[in-house]
């Protein structure tokens, strides 16, 4: 039986959740390979320096496609843009099930990283499907499964390897992936939203150059060496190409990116706060691990194996959630903006716990629940923020393009922890170990982030010239099976 326009208009609800759902999922195939980076090289019959692209190139990917997803969906609308990311995800889950080399491994994993188009998409689609009384709350859970994905992750991928073959991680994903595919084809209403023209093809490859080479210096740096010219060159180049994609978009009548609009004092002081924001997020997933696992003959190490490193860490990704309705809550009383600087600031506490609360496991449990909630509750204000100050028109590339700066703020962190864990040494045996300070440093660095995401967030307009969506007319839904 077909459904029909109204029946699929009347449960919102279902179709929220299966967006969460697909979020979720996009978001924890990243982290999937984490637990097994070691032993790529061997399983992957390469060099450890080929096998680190099994992670990096995921994160390139997903950084171009953000801003690129956007902009389709705009032009052909949300819910084909999300069916295709569903779609792309099960490809690449199943390349990277059957491959035992590299070569298909970097495909497969390039093609999950395209499928984080679906969250900003997603977010934007929520926003005109979702009944007022539940909108900021459904904004704040499909915002959160960026941070909670990757949180769970970890301890899911750990479980896996260590009851079963590595191949079953890959399997596993491409399960969930058709999963999320059937039920967004059945469930997620297709909204006559797009809007008439065209896709700046130019602008979108001159932005995958730009972003391309200018993460993989800052991923890469502490590996080449920061002043090595190889890294100056893909850094510097980057910027550049940046900025002359920059002049040609302002030139063009349909631009990949409105930088008019994204210059607006909303807009621009939103994206430097998710910058601060998705730094923090990472700091913490980059060094509360590492501690955990340090043998307890250093004297700080906790002697955590990897699953166990897992589990103590998957608490937090339970706390994004739970915050994920708080904020919504927040966001109705108090504005997005208060609620923003809020997160950060939650986020920055939880640091300064770990500061001084670093000798148990429970105790970095603590710290990072306490910086995990901070992260729920920012990261749902960041989108409605920007779906408040732009035109409906814009709402997917606006929010692709919020969902990039938190991607670069995870990049930076990455690097500046790595330059900082690596900076920072104590010899035992043979190996080069970070030191306490080292790991106190980083905590410290990440609470000095995210304080500076709340001065920025401090600055954004109190009365931003907010835009309304036009209620969903029935009319305009049409059954997904059409």
């Amino acid at each position: 039986m077909s459904t029909s326009p109204v029946q699929i208009a009347r449960r919102p609800r279902l179709a929220i959740a299966v967006l969460c759902l697909g979020g979720l999922t996009a978001a924890l195939v990243q982290t999937l390979v984490i637990p097994i980076q070691s032993e790529l090289p061997e399983l992957l019959h390469t060099s450890a320096s080929n096998a680190a692209w099994v992670v990096t190139v995921t994160l390139l990917t997903a950084a171009v496609v953000m801003p690129v997803a956007g902009r389709v969906a705009d032009l052909v609308g949300k819910q084909r843009v999300i069916a295709v990311s569903a779609m792309i995800l099960l490809v690449g889950s199943v390349i990277c099930a059957l491959s035992d080399s590299i070569v298909p491994m970097l495909a497969g994993r390039a093609l999950q990283g395209l499928a984080m188009g679906f969250i900003p998409v997603g977010i934007s689609l929520i926003r005109e499907i979702a009944p007022p009384e539940i909108a900021g709350t459904s904004l704040a859970a499909m915002s959160a499964t960026l941070g909670v994905g990757g949180a769970i992750g970890l301890p899911f991928a750990a479980w896996i390897t260590d009851v079963g073959d590595w191949h079953a991680l890959f399997w596993v994903a491409g399960g969930a992936a058709l999963l999320i595919l059937i039920l967004v084809m059945t469930i997620v209403p297709h909204i006559h939203d797009g809007s008439s023209g065209r896709l700046d093809v130019t602008g979108a490859i001159g932005l995958a150059i730009g972003l391309v080479a200018f993460l993989v210096g800052i991923s890469k740096g502490n590996e080449w060496g920061w002043s090595d010219p190889e890294t100056l060159i893909f850094i510097i180049g980057g910027l550049v190409v940046l900025l002359l994609w920059g002049v040609f978009e302002l030139r063009q009548d349909e631009p990949l990116v409105d930088l008019r609009t994204t210059a607006r004092m909303p807009v621009l002081m939103t994206n430097l706060a998710a910058v601060a924001v998705g730094f923090g997020m990472m700091a913490q997933s980059i060094a509360v691990p590492q501690l955990l696992q340090l043998p307890e003959s250093t004297g700080y190490g906790l002697g955590q194996s990897i699953l166990a490193a897992g589990l103590w860490m998957a608490p937090g990704g339970l706390m994004m959630l739970i915050f994920a309705p708080v904020s919504g809550g927040l966001i109705a009383r108090f504005g997005a903006r208060i609620t923003l600087m809020t997160g950060a600031a939650v986020i920055g506490v939880g640091y300064l716990v770990a500061v001084f609360l670093m000798d148990a496991p429970w105790q970095l449990l603590v710290a990072t629940c306490v910086a995990s909630a901070g992260v729920g509750i920012g990261y749902a204000a960041m989108p409605t923020l920007i779906l408040d100050s732009v035109d409906a028109r814009e709402a997917g590339s606006a929010v692709g393009l919020n969902s990039l700066m938190r991607s670069m703020g995870t990049t930076f962190a990455a690097a500046v922890m790595a330059a900082i864990l690596t900076s920072n040494t104590t010899l035992m045996g043979s190996l080069n170990i970070p030191t306490k300070g080292a790991f106190q440093v980083c905590f410290i660095v990440g609470a000095v982030a995210t304080f500076v995401g709340v001065a920025i967030a401090w600055g954004i307009p109190r009365r931003a010239n907010f835009k309304t969506v036009d209620p969903v007319d029935p009319a305009d839904l049409v059954a997904t099976s059409a």
